[in-house]
Formats: C-alpha cells, structure tokens, sequence
C-alpha cells in the first residue's frame, strides 16, 4: 500500500480519495476495466479534480488503476489468466513468508495469532469482517522478518480480493466451512508444525481459486 503525506489538507483530501477510490474498486462498484473520468470521480467523492488524479495515479502502483493515456485511467482489468498469476503468486510467497515466520516463532507472535483469529470470529457477517480477516492472514505472515515479502504479500491480498467478491456470492462457495479452515490454519501455526500449516493455508486459497476458475472461464 502507498504512504501518503496527509499532513496537509492536499495530502488529506487525496489520502480520502485513495482509500474511498481503492475501497470501489475492491468490492466492485467500480468494475473491473471500466474507465475512471475525474469529473465524475470529483462529483461522487465531493473533493477536487487534483487530489483524485493523484489518488489514482497512487492506485496504478498498487496495480488496482491503469493508465490508458497520458492523462486517462480505467480499472484493472479482470482475467482468469490474471487471477491464476495473482494466486500462483500469492501462495508462493506466502508459503515462504508462513514457513520464515513459524521458523523464527515466539510466545508474543502466536499471542498475537490467536487474538487476531479471536476478533476475526467475533466479527464474522458483519460490515468489519473483511478488515479483520486481513489482519488474521498478515498476522500469519508478520514474523517473517521480512518487510518486503510482507508488503507483496498485502497488496497480492489485495488484488485477490476482487475476485474473491465474485465467489462469495455463489452457492458452492457459501457452503465452505471458512471458519473452520481458518482455525485449522492456525492450529497447525501455534503447533508450529510448518508442513501442515502451509498444506491448509494454500489449500484455503486453492479451494476459492478452483471455484473462481469456473466463473471466470468466459473471460
């Protein structure tokens, strides 16, 4: 994710215009591929035509915006040949960042494991869910001692998320038992038995590629 300045109203306004603009894009009310016109930006977010093009140039190093001339941007298209590199990616790295983490475990870092998951499942099916459930898969990975595996790791989450919007909404996915993937994922973690919680954390994000595959198929 890009740092921002906010320090000063100009920093703030265009701090708001990213994370309103990245929030859209994430959940889908700006769809994928769709060309981003300031103007309206400007109208629907009530701030200036400057602070959203700076929002949205922010937005292409996060891969979430593209350029389509010198001054014009569009969404990031969605692909299923895209979708299979951001999950090939996403679980090579993170595969490396649960197995550096687990190696180098201490008592803090599986404390602060399981209260992650706790808030997780206090807040499932409500609007802050999705905030806690990224903070449970980077706490997973946050001991790596890496931070630049850590950051790809949180902006491949991120550009997961559109797709995983699109499974949410199908039956098949709805009948997954998430929660209980999510604590097997940990069990295995605080047993700091490093085979057996890379095996369940790839698998939770196989079965919701496996799914997503056939949805995107068409594209």
């Amino acid at each position: 994710m890009n740092v921002i300045n906010s320090g000063s109203k100009e920093g703030s306004a265009t701090h708001m215009a990213y994370l309103s603009l990245r929030e859209m894009i994430l959940t889908g009310v700006l769809p994928a591929g769709e060309k981003l016109k300031i103007e309206q930006l400007r109208k629907l977010l009530d701030i200036g035509a400057s602070p959203v093009r700076e929002a949205l140039s922010l937005l292409t190093s996060d891969l979430l915006v593209e350029r389509i001339d010198q001054r014009g941007f569009r969404t990031a298209p969605a692909s299923l040949a895209d979708f299979e590199d951001i999950l090939d990616t996403r679980c090579a790295f993170e595969d490396m960042a649960l197995r550096r983490s687990i190696a180098q475990a201490s008592s803090d870092w599986e404390d602060h494991l399981v209260l992650s998951h706790h808030r997780m499942k206090q807040v499932a099916g409500t609007p802050t869910f999705e905030e806690a459930h990224k903070a449970f898969h980077v706490a997973l990975i946050n001991n790596a001692g890496s931070p630049v595996l850590e950051r790809y790791c949180s902006q491949l989450y991120d550009l997961n998320i559109r797709y995983r919007y699109l499974a949410a909404s199908g039956e098949s996915y709805q009948s997954r038992d998430i929660s209980a993937e999510h604590s097997d994922i940990l069990e295995a973690t605080v047993s700091r038995d490093a085979e057996t919680a890379s095996k369940a954390l790839l698998n939770h994000y196989r079965l919701t590629g496996a799914y997503l595959a056939t949805q995107l198929s068409g594209l």
